[in-house]
């Protein structure tokens, strides 16, 4: 939106625009930059002014923006999604038939899932499984598979929440467009002292330039032979001030497609649909 006004004194013409600057942010917040400028002109040449004024004025308004980091991005994401509520809060949801809890607090975690007579519960100080109330042993190798399982069912459940975590290395890749709309384009990885048994996976996420919230996101990862998803929006609710997603999961056609292009890859229909990552029966309560 850009005003202009003109007031002319003889042959001293003053120029006032005025240029309202949309910002991308999720409140929308507007910012005005404001600049006079005075000159002699006469009206002959007072057009040819006004459009190379006003290029040389947008630019250097527009350009004096300060370039989003992908730190910056994603404290917003996190804001975005009132996942910052997460960090002091009691989640509950039924995924593929089995009951999740997450009880979170003052940077202690209880992550736990629960079938019939078994629980299995991890926390701070580890993994336990509960059958009937009482605890019981298991082997290594399953105690990992367990653990790993419940993790990342709770990890995905609340992304953005995480992603400000020690181990998290982020990496602002080049913006893009996904069905016309605009992302920005961020890596992240993690490094090995404090990012969990799977510290070699990366994750790419697709944020929204004007709303600050994950549409898309993919990633690598090596258990079970290892492999690539990506994963797109089917639907999203929003409990207690906190957003939660339901995703479309794919998978790329052929190994040689690269993670940093699944993006490019969905668009031209070379990923495969496996599954559909729906939680259901999403309960919040927000701890003091």
């Amino acid at each position: 939106m850009i005003n202009y006004a003109i007031e002319k004194h003889i042959k001293l013409i003053k120029i006032k625009f005025i240029i309202n600057l949309y910002k991308d942010t999720f409140l929308h917040s507007r910012k005005k930059c404001n600049f006079e400028i005075y000159f002699r002109s006469t009206k002959k040449t007072l057009m040819k002014y006004l459009v190379f004024l006003f290029s040389i004025l947008l630019f250097s308004c527009t350009s004096s923006e300060k370039k989003l980091t992908a730190q910056q991005i994603i404290d917003k994401t996190i804001v975005a999604s009132g996942t910052d509520k997460i960090k002091n809060s009691k989640i509950t949801f039924k995924f593929r038939d089995l009951n999740y809890t997450a009880i979170r607090e003052n940077g202690k975690f209880e992550l736990s899932r629960e079938i019939d007579t078994v629980k299995d519960v991890l926390t701070n100080d580890g993994f336990k499984r509960f059958v009937k109330g009482n605890e019981t042993e298991l082997d290594e190798e399953m105690n990992g598979k367990i653990t790993n399982s419940i993790n990342s069912v709770h990890y995905f459940s609340v992304l953005p929440f995480g992603l400000n975590d020690k181990a998290v290395r982020k990496k602002l890749l080049p913006s893009t467009k996904i069905k016309d709309k605009e992302y920005y384009k961020i890596e992240v990885s993690f490094v090995e002292n404090g990012g969990g048994e799977d510290f070699e996976d990366v994750f790419i996420y697709w944020i929204g330039k004007q709303d600050f919230l994950i549409d898309y996101l993919a990633y690598s990862y090596h258990t079970n032979g290892g492999g690539k998803r990506f994963r797109v929006l089917k639907e999203q609710c929003n409990r207690n001030g906190i957003r939660f997603v339901d995703y479309h999961n794919y998978k790329p056609l052929t190994k040689e497609i690269k993670l940093i292009n699944l993006d490019d890859a969905f668009e031209n229909n070379q990923l495969k649909k496996v599954s559909e990552i729906v939680l259901e029966d999403i309960k919040v309560e927000i701890l003091d």
